[in-house]
């Protein structure tokens, strides 16, 4: 039996996530709250999530590898072509999902908590104004 792999498509109440079931053949798109999310994958065996790369992206992966899965994370452009129909997070999902079994599909690492802490501080100070000598 083959890890089951599923295609997430991660937002701030609202989760959907794609998989076919690897016994059954049956095909799952299935929405979840955040802490359902969480509980569900924690029951289930070790998997691949696949995630288009955001902000929130991140988080995720680092949750999703502390329940025992494996995560990829996928450029967002990488993911449009596969979008079939118009774009819902069903389908979202469905397309993250289907990118990832793609040969050769570049990645995008996982950023620790620091990175992401140093690239919000280098982005805030961006932000300064220029009247104000910074």
């Amino acid at each position: 039996m083959h890890a089951t792999t599923y295609g997430l498509d991660v937002a701030k109440r609202v989760f959907q996530m794609y998989w076919v079931d690897g016994d059954t053949g049956e095909i799952v798109n299935r929405r979840f709250g955040r802490d359902d999310l969480i509980q569900y994958l924690s029951r289930r065996p070790p998997g691949r999530a696949a995630l288009e790369a955001c902000g929130s992206a991140h988080w995720w992966a680092r949750k999703i590898k502390a329940l025992g899965h494996e995560f990829v994370l996928l450029h967002a452009k990488f993911i449009r072509p596969f979008v079939q129909t118009n774009k819902t997070d069903a389908a979202d999902a469905r397309a993250i999902w289907t990118a990832v079994h793609q040969p050769g599909m570049r990645t995008v690492a996982a950023k620790t908590v620091e990175q992401q802490s140093m690239l919000s501080l280098h982005r805030i100070r961006s932000l300064a104004h220029p009247l104000c000598g910074n």
